[in-house]
């Protein structure tokens, strides 16, 4: 006699797997069609996990699909990553051999498109002497700049995503009893955010992008001079550079090429005056850095510099981000983003920036992007300095909004006009 409970078990097992299958392949397609937008010929460059080789996969298979002529994958694995932290002495996990900067760099030169894929647990490396990590960050920075120059200039398209691994999955949601359920619920939100769940996640991005657009549109018509935020915790204000620019959903690399570099993204972005920052402002989100939860803090700005910061979590760490070098102790990064919006809305603490920083007005500490002032992606770094933005090996992105934030716009003249009221736009 038939078990018919067991055979309907396996049944609507396999109509749930099915169903993860189709959701991941349109979200490989959105990747590659619309984060990537890969084109015939182009090399692909992956930077991944093993926990992410479900998505992987398939991401390399729809590359391929889209005429990428090579798909080039670096894999990591978490366990092996947290050995070599902790076994490794100073010098030897700091040391990056000219060979790994040789090997990228010819890629860049090739017209490659970056992609990754974010499964690692945020606190990876918690309990890993911060000083070792710091000095890693620091070589890595220094030896980067060619890859730097690169990426935040747009000169090659970049795009980042993520899967959630075991780990990642039960920081997210630690009262699920296994870590197969976590992971699902994990994914589902994922997917959920970087608008999978749609018939046509290509076209549903297509129209996004034109939403945030109009967005950066007004506020470049208004031209702002400062920005001044106010929320519990937070009384700062940012002038904006002369020439800033704001950019929404995306850019285009050196050949013309569309490209979104975050999925999700719900941002409108620009970049700070170097020394045109006062004030202090909290953080209202955990910040994930080098493996490592960062929260509780307050930083204190005086001339663009944080002169002063308070840290209830991951004190040592922030304090080494703070003194990678000079630069790294000014904002380079404004990002809007409403309290309204489908990251915030679900509820959910990632405790990843990609998506966090989505879900709250933010910024970051260290380098601004050159394309959010006008010619910036075309000047040589004196001449971004000399426009008034800044330069650092770090860019460390941190969430400072919420559903009481308040932002005005100043105008020349010293017009206050209100950009954002309650945590969500004004306009």
């Amino acid at each position: 006699m038939k078990d018919v409970s067991i055979e309907k078990g396996f049944a609507e097992k396999e109509i749930i797997m099915s169903t993860i299958d189709d959701r991941l392949r349109k979200y490989a397609q959105a990747i590659t069609q619309v984060g990537a937008n890969i084109q015939p010929g182009q090399r692909v460059w992956i930077n991944c996990s093993t926990d992410s080789l479900p998505l992987t996969r398939l991401v390399v298979e729809e590359a391929y699909k889209l005429g990428a002529s090579d798909v080039h994958v670096k894999l990591t694995d978490d366990a092996i990553t947290r050995l070599h932290a902790e076994y490794k002495t100073t010098e030897y996990y700091s040391e990056l051999p000219q060979h790994v900067i040789d090997e990228i760099n010819f890629y860049l030169d090739d017209n490659v498109v970056l992609i990754r894929i974010n499964s690692s647990a945020p606190d990876l490396l918690a309990g890993i002497d911060s000083e070792k990590l710091a000095a890693a960050a620091k070589v890595t920075g220094e030896k980067m700049t060619y890859y730097r120059s690169r990426v935040m200039s747009d000169k090659n398209s970049w795009t980042i995503a993520a899967y959630p691994s075991p780990a990642w999955a039960k920081l997210v949601f630690p009262d699920e009893p296994d870590e197969e359920t976590a992971v699902a619920k994990l994914l589902d939100a994922m997917l959920e955010a970087t608008r999978i769940n749609v018939e046509d996640p290509v076209k549903e991005w297509q129209e996004h992008r034109t939403r945030l657009s109009e967005k950066a549109t007004y506020l470049n018509d208004k031209h702002y001079k400062t920005l001044h935020y106010t929320a519990e915790g937070t009384d700062l204000t940012i002038e904006l550079p002369k020439t800033h620019l704001w950019i929404a959903a995306g850019g285009y690399n050196e050949k013309g090429t569309a490209f979104v570099p975050n999925m999700p993204t719900e941002e409108v972005f620009t970049a700070a005056e170097k020394t045109g920052v006062n004030g202090y402002v909290s953080n209202k989100k955990p910040l994930s850095y080098q493996g490592n939860i960062i929260d509780g803090f307050k930083l204190h700005f005086k001339d663009g510099a944080v002169v002063d910061f308070e840290c209830e979590q991951g004190y040592d760490v922030l304090k080494n981000l703070l003194e990678m070098d000079e630069g790294s102790r000014f904002l380079g990064e404004v990002a809007l983003v409403p309290h309204d919006s489908p990251i915030s809305n679900s509820g959910l603490l990632f405790f990843n920036t990609l998506y966090d920083e989505n879900a709250a007005n933010h910024v970051a500490l260290g380098a601004a992007y050159p394309t959010n002032i006008e010619g910036g992606g075309d000047m040589t770094p004196e001449e971004v300095a000399a426009a008034g933005i800044n330069q650092s090996a770090a860019h460390v992105d941190f969430m400072i909004g919420c559903a009481d934030m308040d932002i005005d716009g100043i105008l020349e003249d010293g017009t206050r006009e209100p950009v954002f009221r309650n945590g969500n736009w004004a306009f």
